[in-house]
């Protein structure tokens, strides 16, 4: 298959430029006591996975929803799983209790609550469930206040019957896009010294913290390299977008929006097949990849209406390809992602863990017992 032939709005990864980044990622952890815990989330793909793990330098993956974690433990990549986020709602610790037959699954905990609902799943199911304080560090989200509060959680979970103490984490995602190198810097220091002030205060009462995990894309080498920070939940970096790649990070951008120039009514302008239900413009609009001058002035449902220098030459039924703003949404609207080696296709993967895969397994669960 060429990559002409690619039904159109379709995800297009350039494989050299992903394992490029990969390696330099994997290469920057092989030495020093941080390790990679890639973030799934980024690309819900087991196919992108397993190159990363295979490439070294990584403790395990991080994801997002018991839903990811599910898919990961599944396609068996890794035996050590931590879902970076509170996990509470109908049935969901239940089925963190049942992973922990095929893996080591690690959560989140920043309430009471939260810890209740994850020790009477493991009781019901006698296995016990490994827990990571989540500790706030500035952005205005999940995790518990560091210091006391924090503190007082961790010794709950020290004396819960079926649980297991394993440390902290905390996301410094507030800081992580911003592009002046220094005050990333600074600010993610602020950010992240309230996790290891909180990890000192744990060692200090003698409760276990082998873990403090944290970081990603725009801090892995800053937040990596803090003393006392073990893991890195980076995950953007493996295919990059636009956003990330105005912090001149050493990673390329890696994947786009193939689409089809379905008109161009003036010479100035053309409209094509890959609008905002292919491509997310949460962080702005997309790119256009490799025409000079060209930009996206506004997307559609249907349709991303873009500019072009008017001396262009493409005409309808011509491919035109973007680069999105934002990896993470973008690779949550397709089913699958089409790995090419210049014009060729030599892969086509399975998004496994896009959407939410456990409705559509109760989907058909129900639709094969009618």
């Amino acid at each position: 298959m060429k990559k002409h032939e690619i039904p159109t709005p379709a995800l297009v990864v350039d494989l050299a430029a992903m394992q490029r980044n990969i390696e330099r990622m994997a290469a920057y952890y092989a030495t020093g006591p941080c390790k990679l815990r890639p973030h799934f989330k980024a690309h819900k793909t087991p196919e992108i996975a397993r190159r990363q793990l295979a490439a070294g330098s990584c403790t395990g993956l991080t994801c997002a929803t018991i839903g990811e974690a599910e898919v990961v433990a599944r396609e068996g990549l890794t035996g050590d799983i931590l879902i970076a986020n509170e996990v509470l709602g109908a049935g969901k610790a239940d089925r963190v209790a049942r992973l922990c037959a095929v893996a080591d699954i690690k959560v989140a905990v920043d309430s009471d609550a939260g810890l209740d609902d994850i020790a009477r799943a493991a009781a019901a199911a006698g296995v016990e469930i490994s827990v990571l304080i989540d500790v706030g560090v500035g952005l205005p989200r999940c995790g518990i206040a560091p210091g006391g509060p924090a503190m007082a959680l961790a010794r709950r979970v020290a004396a819960t019957a079926g649980v297991r103490l394993c440390g902290l984490m905390g996301y410094e995602g507030h800081v992580v896009g911003i592009e002046g190198r220094d005050e990333r810097a600074a600010r993610a220091a602020t950010a992240m010294e309230r996790l290891l002030s909180t990890a000192r205060m744990l060692r200090e009462a003698g409760l276990p913290c082998p873990i403090v995990s944290g970081g990603g894309t725009g801090t892995y080498d800053i937040t990596g390299r803090m003393e006392g920070i073990t893991e890195v939940q980076a995950g953007s970096y493996v295919l990059m977008d636009t956003a990330y790649a105005r912090l001149g990070l050493p990673f390329e951008l890696a994947f786009s929006v193939l689409g089809t120039v379905l008109s161009r009514p003036r010479p100035e302008q053309c409209a094509a097949d890959n609008g905002h239900k292919a491509c997310s413009q949460d962080h702005g609009n997309p790119s256009v990849k490799g025409i000079e001058g060209a930009s996206v002035l506004f997307l559609s449902d249907e349709h991303a209406t873009i500019a072009l220098p008017p001396d262009c030459d493409l005409g309808p039924g011509d491919g035109i390809e973007l680069w999105p703003s934002h990896i993470d949404p973008t690779i949550n609207l397709h089913d699958m992602l089409y790995a090419v080696e210049g014009d060729d296709v030599v892969g086509v993967w399975p998004i496994a863990a896009r959407g939410y895969p456990e409705q559509r397994e109760a989907v058909g669960a129900e639709a094969r017992a009618l």
